[in-house]
């Protein structure tokens, strides 16, 4: 059965549990305090599996709140201008203050329902205020490439975070899942394939970089194959 991690970001290398998404919702469930509100993170390379996960342990604790990192999205006219939409998705391209505060309000609710932005894969834009969180909530989980990162405003994102996971998954599992996601919006075979060895995968071994900060490596087990 995993148990929560002690680790302290930054002292030691960090905990790696090998666990079933059940193990995971009561891993998740052990981080909440009665009256307090926390917030978990779970990270990982791109293609690893975090919104399917973080799916998994929201829909499995109902109390808790999801809010993605990819709401922060700059708009594409934004990247345009920048020069940055052939590699978006790379660090530069996310409103990393933007996403520190949020985090940051959401720390603290004040009794209010806090409204969060969401990323929509059809458009690939972000739509504001598309996600209302109670101020209820005793549990807020956020995912993404980038809360391990630690600079250009990143840093204080993680600082609002009480535990982050680092999702782990093998490369020969992730690829493939990044090309097919790829094609799923539009992309063809190649284009899709070209788009993950030239933009995913430069990202991919910046994130993997961050894993030895990681409060705890997650490695899902598929109960299937028992």
């Amino acid at each position: 059965m995993a148990t929560a991690s002690t680790h302290r970001r930054g002292t030691s290398a960090p905990g790696i549990v090998q666990a079933t998404i059940p193990e995971l919702v009561a891993l998740a469930r052990s981080l909440m305090v009665p009256g307090e509100r926390r917030i978990l993170g779970v990270t990982g390379t791109p293609g690893a599996g975090k919104s399917t996960l973080t799916a998994a342990l929201t829909a499995a604790i109902s109390e808790a709140a999801l809010v993605p990192m990819d709401g922060f999205h700059l708009a594409n006219a934004e990247l345009v201008r920048l020069g940055r939409r052939e590699r978006k998705g790379a660090p530069d391209t996310f409103d990393a203050d933007g996403y520190a505060a949020l985090l940051g309000r959401l720390r603290q609710p004040q009794g209010q329902t806090i409204y969060a932005p969401l990323f929509d894969r059809q458009l690939e834009e972000s739509v504001g205020s598309a996600l209302p969180v109670s101020p209820d909530a005793p549990l807020i989980i956020t995912e993404g490439n980038y809360l391990l990162l630690g600079t250009d405003g990143w840093e204080r994102a993680l600082a609002a975070i009480d535990q982050v996971w680092f999702l782990e998954v093998p490369d020969s599992l992730r690829v493939p899942r990044l090309i097919r996601r790829h094609q799923q919006f539009g992309k063809s075979a190649e284009g899709a394939a070209q788009w993950v060895q030239q933009v995913d995968e430069g990202n991919a071994r910046l994130v993997q970089a961050t894993r030895s900060r990681a409060d705890l490596v997650v490695q899902i087990v598929d109960t299937a194959a028992r």
